[in-house]
This record gives C-alpha cells, structure tokens and sequence, in this order.
C-alpha cells in the first residue's frame, strides 16, 4: 500500500489539525501578566511660596510578589526624587532632594489592603484600588529659599522602586536573583525652568 504525500496534503482534515496544532502552541495556557512600575508624567510647578511635585504612574506586581502580599508580608516602595542644576564647570549641584515610603500590606483579618504614607493610612477592598492610589502623587514641596534661582534650567529626576531592603530576610534573599522581586522604574527625567 502506498500512500502519496499529496493525497495526504489534500485532505482538509489534517490541515485543520497541524492550525489547532500550531494554533495551542503559539498561545499559553495562562499568559503572563506584565509587572512593574513606569512613570507616564511628571511636573514640578510653582506655586505661592512653595513647589507641587504631579506624578502619574502604572504600578503592577509580580505573580509572587502578590502572594507574598496576601500572605501577609508588607511591600515597601520608594519614591525618590531629584532636583539638579547642571554646571559645565564643576560637578552638578543637587538644589533639592526627598525620598517618600509607600507601606502596602493586606490584612487577612478584614480582607482589606491599605497603604500608608507617614502617618497617614488608607484601607481598600482591592488590590487594583491600592496600587492605583500609590500610582497617583501630588506633594507639596517646601524648598530652601534661594535653593532654586529663576532663570535657571533644572534637571528633575524621580523614581519608584521596590525596596527590598525591608522585606523579612527569606524574602530578601529571593530578591536577590530574581527580576520578579526586583520591581522599579527608570529614572524619569524632565527640565524644570522656575
């Protein structure tokens, strides 16, 4: 019995299977979810006597950084930012600099999640609720009279990170090697002339 390879190619059957065939393979079964953190835009604008720092971010954890959440485990994030003149003669001067915590835990008790800033806490019911209000900053800045100088073009720079340096030691030993424990933006930068 002989079988000719274009009778087989014929058949409408076994191209339907190799495109089901080509089809589950080209898509996981569970897509993976994109994590991590990008600053979309950033401000630095002058009011009365002091500065108004406006910052909207997207903010998205990792598969294991969200169970380790839900286990109980705080996630601590660190909000820098950076005020530069640039100088051509000698090193850049740093005009103004602050760093700002964001304490995210859950509570299994309540089933609530809540974020602290300071002294400040807010509770939520979902994990989205939680990180969308991290992901949205407006601060009141209080710079040193005669730290900026009109006329004068400044580089702001701003960053949100992940810091791993406050998760419980088996945790932070899992940061260490791993992009999924590891989560930060890149430097956002933009020119600020008061």
């Amino acid at each position: 019995m002989t079988v000719s390879f274009m009778h087989f190619w014929k058949r409408p059957d076994w191209l339907a299977g190799l495109f089901l065939c080509l089809l589950i393979m080209a898509s996981p079964a569970q897509a993976a979810q994109p994590h991590g953190i990008d600053i979309r835009q950033a401000g630095l604008t002058v009011a009365e006597d002091h500065y108004v720092l406006d910052a909207e971010m997207s903010v998205a954890l990792s598969a294991p950084l969200e169970d380790a959440l839900n286990k109980g485990v705080p996630l601590y994030f660190l909000l820098e930012f950076e005020l530069i003149r640039p100088r051509w003669y000698w090193f850049n001067e740093k005009a103004a600099a602050f760093q700002q915590t964001f304490r995210l835990s859950y509570s299994t008790l309540t089933r609530q999640y809540r974020v602290g800033v300071g002294a400040f806490y807010q509770n939520f019911t979902a994990l989205e609720e939680a990180l969308q209000f991290m992901s949205r900053v407006r601060r009141r800045e209080e710079i040193e009279p005669g730290a900026i100088a009109k006329g004068n073009s400044y580089t702001a720079s701003l960053r949100l990170r992940l810091d791993t340096s406050q998760l419980p030691k088996p945790f932070n030993l899992n940061a260490l090697g791993s992009r999924e424990w590891s989560l930060g933006s890149d430097w956002y930068q933009w020119v600020v002339t008061p």
